[in-house]
């Protein structure tokens, strides 16, 4: 793995989905983090989550869509209004966002965090 930012930014751009899922890490919250014994896992549809930064700062809300070819999460309640009066999403960085409460209803959630915690 290079250390130069051209080539980190390259790899991201150039990614393949699988490794974009992993990419799309999120922070949990401190009680999720003392529970599980991770720092972070990879957002999944019907996670909630908490946006830490920017306009939408504080708002909490399930993730409708993880967006990998664009590294952007869709989230229930956070959406602006277009000129023509839609409704569209707002799309939310994954850095941007702390898990407040995790979708464990999927066998290979569990796993990984049996196997890691």
């Amino acid at each position: 793995m290079s250390k130069q930012p051209r080539k980190q930014r390259k790899f991201r751009y150039q990614a393949p989905l699988h490794l974009r899922h992993k990419l799309m890490s999120v922070n949990l919250s401190p009680e999720l983090r003392e529970e599980h014994q991770r720092r972070s896992l990879p957002v999944k549809k019907g996670d909630t989550i908490k946006v830490m930064r920017g306009d939408f700062k504080d708002h909490e809300g399930k993730v409708e869509k993880v967006d990998l070819k664009h590294y952007r999460l869709m989230i229930e309640g956070i959406s602006v209004q277009k000129p023509d009066g839609n409704q569209v999403y707002h799309p939310v960085h994954p850095s941007n966002t702390m898990i407040v409460e995790m979708d464990l209803d999927d066998d290979e959630r569990n796993e990984i965090l049996e196997r890691k915690g």
